[in-house]
């Protein structure tokens, strides 16, 4: 039987959803303030039905709580006199949906099923995902696409190239590969391309024997031999010079390599995930990378987005960044400096983010960092984003939503949703299709 709290300070309220909500076969729960409600929430609820305006405080922040201290908790917030913002962060920091009073008790009791099987479903494919999908903070539409893709390709022993900038997090999705893999139990051996000079690229990937080299005192197994029956992911490949590409591509061909300076052949099993962020399809056209080499290894191509086409997820990994970097003490970052965050367009994408947390968290003492710590560590002239950016961002996450609650409603029957959105199937299809959406 699930549990339900509900928090509001109006009694008829309390009363009469309460009341409804039992006779629905919900254990239900109530509190008229903040400090009740917490005192109640050191016990596990499936669902919180929360107000916004609380006689000692914000339901926001408790919501904050919730998220943070039971995340597959379902918490549907509700007022009486809602603003955009509050709705819009709401949706940020992970409510499941935002009512306005006087609250449908039909349309709660729907969202409230459709909550649950939704909940359900996120902790089979918890499950199912392992500890992989974790690190892999988001839940974005660009991020949600990206962890779909690596759940159907990790399983698999095609090779993957991964494109994105710098600092979007190209290792990550490797790592998530590998630990959904069958190799999982096997070596994951990372190589940057790029940080190894040229005259050393091929014994680093290839090993070499005693003698090869002036300096070569013994035999040395190089990284394919080192990741055999794993993993070895080749970080910016295209600085490859070109006798590497050549002899890579043989070494993919053949499953088999020659150490620098040998002459005997070596088998090795390994699958290869190659990551970069130039544009490779052009060094090809230049002449600069082996067309032939390019398509041994981008059978699946995976995009991982720019932190700017996912600013929704920057106070989730503020968050996760907070918790890994806070030493023990506990901080936060106040919902304007969250708003100056996602207003910067961070060319370093995570990783300038991640940098940017940790140098607040030191350089600030503040229980709470302000949007004065913030605007010092902004670069100069940095500026939000346009308003209609912002506002793309929330009505992508709303649409989805709403898009999701129609499938279920019509039992999975697409036809049904469309009609339930007033849409025709083929522009449902198209915009699920947008947000990155299986059908």
């Amino acid at each position: 039987m699930a549990s339900i709290l509900i928090v509001d300070d109006e009694r008829n309220i309390l009363s009469s959803l309460g009341g409804a909500l039992g006779r629905q076969g919900y254990t239900v729960d109530t509190a008229a303030t903040l400090a009740a409600a917490r005192g109640k929430l050191r016990e596990a609820y499936d669902a919180v039905l929360l107000d916004v305006r609380l006689p000692d405080g914000s339901g926001v922040d408790l919501l904050a709580e919730v998220r943070e201290q039971a995340p597959d908790t379902v918490v549907v917030m509700m007022s009486g006199h809602a603003t955009i913002d509050e709705a819009v962060r709401s949706t940020r920091l992970g409510a499941y949906d935002f009512l306005e009073k006087p609250v449908s008790l039909e349309r709660l009791i729907v969202i409230l099923a459709h909550a649950r099987r939704a909940r359900s479903l996120e902790a089979e494919n918890r499950r199912l995902r392992g500890a992989w999908a974790d690190a892999i903070v988001g839940g974005s539409p660009a991020i949600e696409r990206v962890l779909a893709e690596i759940e159907k390709a990790g399983p698999a022993e095609a090779r993957v190239l991964i494109q994105g900038e710098n600092g979007t997090g190209k290792e990550l999705v490797a790592r998530a590969l590998h630990a959904s893999s069958p190799r999982r139990a096997m070596p994951f051996v990372p190589v940057n391309c790029s940080a190894i000079p040229e005259e050393l690229v091929e014994s680093e990937l290839f090993g070499h024997e005693r003698g090869a080299f002036t300096g070569a005192t013994q035999s040395r197994r190089g990284k394919f031999e080192e990741a055999h029956g794993g993993t070895l992911f080749l970080d910016e490949i295209g600085d490859l010079s070109p006798r590497a590409q050549t002899k890579l591509l043989r070494v993919l061909q053949e499953s088999e390599l020659t150490r620098v300076g040998g002459s005997r052949s070596v088998r090795v099993d390994v699958r290869v995930i190659a990551a970069t962020n130039q544009d490779l399809k052009s060094l090809v056209k230049n002449g600069a990378f082996r067309e032939d080499l390019y398509f041994r290894l981008a059978v699946i191509p995976i995009a991982v987005p720019p932190l700017r086409e996912r600013r929704a997820d920057i106070p989730l990994l503020v968050d996760a960044f907070v918790a890994a970097l806070g030493r023990g003490r506990r901080r936060r970052f106040a919902r304007e400096a969250l708003d100056l965050l996602s207003g910067y367009g961070f060319p370093g994408n995570v990783r300038e983010l991640r940098n940017m947390v940790e140098r607040l968290l030191i350089m600030s003492d503040a229980e709470a960092i302000g949007a004065a710590e913030v605007r010092a560590v902004l670069p100069a002239g940095a500026a939000a984003p346009p308003a209609d950016a912002r506002l793309a961002d929330a009505v992508q996450v709303f649409e989805r939503r709403e898009i999701e609650r129609a499938i279920a409603e019509a039992g999975g029957n697409v036809t049904r949703a469309a009609q339930r959105l007033g849409l025709e199937r083929s522009h449902l299809y198209k915009k699920m299709k947008k947000l990155g959406m299986s059908e």
